[in-house]
């Protein structure tokens, strides 16, 4: 469940019927305020407006206040019996089972001998977790069996998830927001990875604990990009600085100026979709990130990568490329409602405990729907993979 040390509200806990106080109703340039919400006009591509998507009246907080800011921490907490978590767990358990089935079928026989490890090695490399994290798990598995003197396969299952969930524990960690004013978040992924849903769903659920959150819709290359990230900033009553076509970097330095401007909670950049191999386009992604630090001494806060489940070893992959571009801290896996690739968290978990800085996995999705984005939860996942 993704909880808030001062709100305690839950994942897709109920829009408040009234927009929060101290949300800004204003339109046009950055910084301005008390004017009505006016319509979505085409604007050309030398415009970037900042769109109203609140219905209260303030003063923007200067761009200089010093007041300090309360931290909300998104931190993985059990909540096993709630009836939510429950639903998802059974959706994240049906999205793994091409994968889970697969190495759960290693324990049906009798006995544990060098034909199970084989078979097990097997159904792991199938899964996607690689051969240096295939390598680890079953030396970690065999040490494990040694010690617990296991005689029944059965026990070895059991024993599979304690190093898996070992081996993933350190990639479970909570997102946290406040420390900085406002928390500017940059988030990239290749197109189709789900980046731009993710927002709208991470967008609600920190509004809804009393955020106040800015879009970037800084994806200006994709065709409706714009235009869907309006959507969501509907959908949440929410501002967003968008522009029809130009220069990413010149939409998120608008949105980083305008929300220091407003004294906004949280600024969220929505970044050009870019594929890891063309070199020159990541390049463009750098150059948004040190604008970025242009407008905001010390922004990004965080530098999230959304990827999909379903690419499997090429989601390390991603990760690798984009740490390199960009200095991740942070990933977000998606679609793994229906993927026999989850063995990938494993290889992304051994990859960073080599580099000795993990990249943790902030949050996991198992669909559509809002609630279907949760906390990353080591033991969870090991015990949603071999169910």
């Amino acid at each position: 469940m993704f909880s808030f040390i001062k709100k305690k509200l839950g994942w897709g806990a109920a829009q408040p019927d009234a927009t929060p106080s101290g949300v800004p109703p204003t339109g046009g340039a950055p910084g301005e305020a008390g004017r009505a919400a006016p319509a979505l006009p085409e604007q050309s591509p030398s415009e970037t407006a900042l769109s109203p998507r609140a219905t209260a009246a303030s003063s923007p907080a200067p761009a200089s206040s010093t007041a300090p800011a309360a931290v909300v921490d998104a931190q993985p907490v059990a909540t096993s019996t709630e009836p939510a978590r429950r639903s998802w767990l059974d959706k994240l358990r049906n999205g793994l089972r091409k994968t889970g089935s697969s190495i759960a079928q290693v324990f049906t026989g009798t006995q544990i001998d060098d034909a199970l490890y084989e078979e097990l090695e097997a159904a792991l490399l199938m899964a996607d977790a690689g051969v240096a994290a295939t390598e680890h798990l079953l030396q970690d598995l065999k040490r494990r069996v040694k010690e617990a003197k296991a005689t029944d396969p059965s026990q070895v299952k059991a024993l599979l998830i304690d190093a898996i969930t070992d081996l993933l524990q350190p990639l479970e960690k909570g997102l946290s927001v406040g420390e900085h004013t406002p928390t500017v978040i940059m988030v990239a992924g290749v197109n189709g990875a789900g980046k731009t849903t993710t927002i709208g769903k991470l967008t609600r659920h920190l509004s809804d604990a009393g955020q106040r959150v800015l879009l970037a819709a800084a994806d200006t290359f994709r065709a409706a990009a714009r235009e869907q990230l309006l959507v969501w900033a509907d959908r949440n009553r929410v501002d967003i600085v968008s522009q029809d076509g130009g220069d990413p970097a010149a939409v998120t330095f608008d949105a980083v100026q305008a929300g220091k401007a407003r004294g906004c909670d949280v600024v969220i950049a929505d970044t050009a979709g870019r594929l890891a191999t063309q070199l020159h386009l990541m390049d463009e992604l750098s150059k948004v990130k040190r604008v970025i630090g242009k407008a905001m001494e010390g922004a990004p806060h965080e530098v999230l990568l959304v990827v999909d489940g379903n690419t499997g070893q090429n989601a390390l992959a991603q990760v690798k490329a984009f740490d390199q571009a960009l200095g991740l801290t942070g990933v977000i896996i998606t679609k793994l409602d229906g993927t026999a690739k989850g063995g990938v968290l494993a290889a992304i978990a051994l990859w960073s405990r080599e580099r000795k800085a993990t990249v943790p996995v902030y949050f996991i999705g198992v669909g559509e729907k809002l609630e279907d984005l949760q906390t990353f939860q080591a033991r969870e996942f090991a015990q949603a993979l071999l169910s």
